[in-house]
């Protein structure tokens, strides 16, 4: 079993529970008021991301790099996000530039996206 294969049961788990979250947010951030718009770019993150997951997961054994963007991006968008409802609840990050990592974990995984279409199935 490649590590594709192996990896694909967590990515299907955070599509699901990142695409939960994304509602949930969209909701709290339209009825929440005050820093609302840190609800609703959380909710936006993991509302994009859980459909890219899903679909990692789905064609895992066609992409090579499958395992490598889908933690970067699973790992980003849990930080991103996470920072963001961290701060509107808790009024502080989870620690000094979360965020911003969360967000070039993000892009990175993308990244990985994109050279997995020049690398070659063996």
């Amino acid at each position: 079993m490649t590590l594709n294969a192996r990896i694909a049961p967590l990515f299907y788990l955070l599509a699901g529970l990142f695409g939960f979250a994304g509602v949930a947010l969209a909701a709290a951030a339209a009825h929440g008021g005050g820093d609302a718009h840190l609800l609703a770019s959380a909710s936006a993150m993991c509302l994009a991301h859980a459909p890219t997951l899903l679909a990692l997961a789905i064609g895992a054994e066609k992409l090579k790099t499958a395992w490598l963007a889908g933690i970067l991006i699973g790992v980003g968008t849990l930080l991103f996000a996470g920072d963001l409802v961290a701060l509107r609840y808790a009024g502080s990050g989870l620690f000094p530039l979360a965020a911003p990592t969360g967000g070039f974990a993000m892009m990175f995984g993308w990244l990985a996206i994109a050279v997995g279409a020049f690398i070659r199935r063996g």
